[in-house]
């Protein structure tokens, strides 16, 4: 009690302290305005104005591949030879020349015609520039006949097969647009401005290339505070600057970088205010097509997503650390740049790396037609063994920036691609993994790519060993994620704990991960489980959220929850709108509109998705699907059969379009579907439970029976499947059998009377 009298005593002089101070306070600099004007947003100013404070950063940064990122077209900056030069790919001759000053070519253009299109614009530095041509409605089109700038040559970029003039990646189309593929990473500042309704762009940049205030943001109240005399200049925070970037963790600083650097679908603008890195972007976890499932690179993936897995990246190295952030220029070169930390005496010896170093006596490593892939020493290089690259772009050779240590082991095990049989291409992996295990001796680590592997083959097996990698914080965040993603495959209990775990975790791409992996069925947990991250303090957690909860069942929501809900959900239409150039916007919009009840919006934008990707099969799925709760039955077969014409393996159209032909009576028909998707998707219980209900109105009854005992053998405790097994023996007097399955049902759901009802129906026809 005397202490409390103490704290209490102690806490009244404080109040009593602070009003005089308060006061004088007033009476010196007036009451505080109820109307106070805040501060006006800082404003892009250009690279120019840091040029005499920062000249060393300055002329750093000049003539870097950042300065010459996008140019305007002129005798300076278009490096590729436009007199009169022409070019031939697949008998299509396209001539470059100049006419008054400017730049251009003719070539194929929109639906294979030929034409003239001038360049205005220069893409690019080194290993190759290209070019772009303006088109009407803003567009800006990246022309496929790049300028090799070593070999100083034309070649293109996607040389075999040709690209049909309908296809999406068709140079005038959308995948070779650049103000939705390229601008904001090629330019400062950069405002898309795509209008949906008018399907046009009115993109804007304050810098064309990538300059200073890419990485600073915005400059103006930085540059006014270095405009005051020495003496005048008040203590501010940053020196005034939006984007600190000094003092930062590793993390902070590689995240500084990912915006640009990393494969990612961007949630709006890129402001350079943003607190979290998923509140303007959604990284790409390690998905097929993307990485090996070892994480290794497979399509360009832009370093972020490699790097994160690296131990360098976990002990805190950086990308200043090795490249030098203005010119981005390595710091050191060869192994002098990993010898800052890795000790010489150690690691640059025979003894470690066991190759000839350059100066050494042997044979290079020549191709079949005698061409030098690997001169004699590289082998003795760091970046050789544990940074191998990808070509990509035809000649631009990118190492993966994981830094991992060779692994030929994986190769035997999952096909995945290793650091030596690259340059000893006439040795195999086996043999690879062997020299390996003589050089370090016998043990590999087990490797998360195993898992990964199993998991996007769907192997039984792979939940446990799932769920355990998406819950161990010690590997990287993005292998956590890729293994909670890939659990959507695997619902059950042991799933959707591992997933609520995760809904929980401190990092926002897990909880992002975890949302988009939920399989809860009961509304009221759904929604309990879900709404918390509407108030996710990261955009790209919340606005999933939101999104979820309007494709449940009707909500009922306190007042205030609801207006946090809506509001988010207007987050995430403003999200999808700004892709609504790429048909995976108009897509996800369309879904929305689905939830939100609006089916006329919903076949407009599944409808404009199609328009701008014809290819893009989910939204011909889904519209389908929308046709077919409409009665529109014809028009959703036809999308389903389009679908499936354009690829036959894709077994869950296939399915769709089974049921669809079954509730029109087309049994026979409908069969053939049911049976490639059976066939197809071998662990779907559902399509052989299906499948068998089908083939017993066809009366191919020792068929049907062999699909139902199918679905029930992969879920074995399946009620509607034992159920079905039950009717199907007791319509055919196997009453011995149909009695089993109904024990098995009250057994499993003693709760449930349907099983007691029809065992009881069953007893009484024995005893008949």
């Amino acid at each position: 009690m005397k202490n409390w009298k103490i704290a209490g005593f102690l806490a009244t002089l404080v109040i009593g302290l602070s009003m005089p101070l308060y006061l004088a306070r007033v009476h010196f600099l007036g009451r505080p305005s109820a109307t106070v004007e805040p501060a006006p947003p800082a404003r892009f100013v250009g690279s120019e104005k840091c040029k005499s404070c920062h000249k060393r950063e300055y002329d750093l940064w000049k003539d870097s591949d950042h300065d010459h990122a996008m140019e305007v077209a002129s005798d300076k900056t278009v490096l590729g030879d436009f007199n009169n030069r022409t070019f031939e790919q697949n008998g299509v001759v396209s001539r470059f020349y100049r006419k008054k000053g400017r730049f251009y070519v003719h070539t194929q253009g929109p639906d294979g015609r030929m034409g003239d299109y001038e360049v205005t614009h220069t893409f690019g530095w080194y290993p190759l520039q290209q070019y772009l041509v303006p088109f009407p409605g803003g567009r800006y089109q990246c022309l496929p006949i790049a300028w090799d700038v070593d070999k100083k040559r034309w070649y293109h970029l996607y040389p075999d097969p040709p690209i049909d003039p309908k296809d999406w990646l068709y140079w005038t189309n959308a995948g070779q647009n650049w103000n939705g593929m390229c601008a904001e990473c090629h330019s400062t500042n950069l405002k898309k401005n795509y209008d949906a309704d008018t399907d046009s762009y009115q993109t804007t940049w304050s810098d064309i290339d990538v300059g200073c205030e890419a990485c600073h943001g915005p400059g103006s109240r930085h540059v006014e505070w270095a405009d005051l005399p020495d003496m005048a200049r008040p203590p501010v925070k940053n020196v005034q600057l939006v984007v600190q970037t000094s003092g930062l963790t590793s993390r902070s600083l590689v995240e500084l970088c990912a915006p640009c650097h990393s494969r990612r679908s961007a949630l709006g603008d890129y402001t350079h205010a943003e607190p979290d890195l998923l509140d303007s972007m959604l990284p790409q976890t390690l998905n097929e097509g993307l990485y090996f499932p070892d994480g290794q690179i497979l399509a360009e993936v832009y370093v972020y997503g490699s790097f994160t897995q690296s131990k360098m990246y976990h002990r805190e190295v950086r990308c200043s650390d090795c490249h030098e952030v203005h010119s981005v220029r390595r710091v050191r070169e060869g192994n002098a740049l990993c010898l800052q930390c890795h000790l010489a005496k150690v690691y640059d010896t025979r003894q470690h790396h066991f190759h000839k170093k350059k100066g050494e006596k042997g044979d290079a490593i020549r191709s079949a037609d005698g061409t030098v892939l690997f001169e004699v020493g590289s082998g003795a290089e760091c970046v050789q063994c544990h940074m191998p690259g990808r070509t990509y772009m035809g000649i631009d050779y990118r190492p993966d920036h994981s830094l991992r240590r060779p692994r030929p082991d994986l190769t035997v095990k999952l096909g995945v691609p290793n650091a030596c049989t690259r340059c000893h291409i006439d040795k195999t992996a086996k043999w690879a993994d062997e020299t390996i295990t003589k050089w370090y001796g016998p043990g590999r680590r087990d490797h998360y790519g195993t898992v990964i592997a199993a998991g996007r083959r769907g192997e039984p097996g792979a939940r446990g060993p799932l769920i355990r990698l998406a819950g161990d914080p010690l590997y990287p965040v993005i292998v956590r994620a890729t293994a909670l993603s890939l659990l959507d495959a695997y619902p059950g209990k042991d799933t959707e704990k591992a997933v609520q775990q995760a809904l929980t975790d401190e990092e926002a791409l897990i909880r992002r991960t975890a949302l988009g992996s939920m399989h809860v069925h009961d509304p009221q947990s759904r929604q309990r489980l879900i709404t918390p991250l509407l108030y996710d303090p990261v955009k790209a957690v919340r606005i999933e959220a939101a999104r979820l909860l309007a494709e449940g069942p009707s909500l009922t929501l306190r007042p205030d929850v609801e207006k946090v809900y809506k509001a988010t959900l207007e987050e995430y239409k403003a999200a999808m709108e700004y892709s609504a150039d790429f048909a995976f916007g108009r897509y996800n919009l369309a879904n929305l509109y689905v939830s939100l009840g609006q089916p006329e919006k919903a076949i407009r934008s599944f409808r404009a998705a199609i328009h701008i990707d014809d290819l893009f099969f989910p939204a011909k799925v889904n519209l389908a699907m929308v046709y077919d709760q409409r009665g529109e039955k014809k028009k959703a077969e036809t999308l389903f059969r389009e679908v499936l014409a354009a690829d036959p393996d894709l077994h869950e159209v296939a399915y769709s379009l089974g049921l669809l032909l079954a509730e029109e009576k087309r049994y026979k028909e409908a069969a053939v579907y049911l049976r490639q998707a059976a066939r197809g998707l071998p662990r779907r219980a559902r399509i052989h439970y299906n499948l068998g209900l089908l083939l017993q109105a066809l009366h191919r009854d020792r068929e049907a029976e062999a699909e139902l005992l199918e679905a029930l053998r992969i879920e074995p405790d399946n009620l509607d499947f034992l159920y079905a097994a039950a009717d199907y023996y007791l319509k055919r007097g196997r009453l011995g059998e149909a009695k089993r399955m109904a024990e098995r049902m009250v057994e499993k759901y003693p709760s449930n009377q349907v099983g007691h009802d029809l065992l009881g129906f069953i007893d009484s026809r024995l005893r008949e």
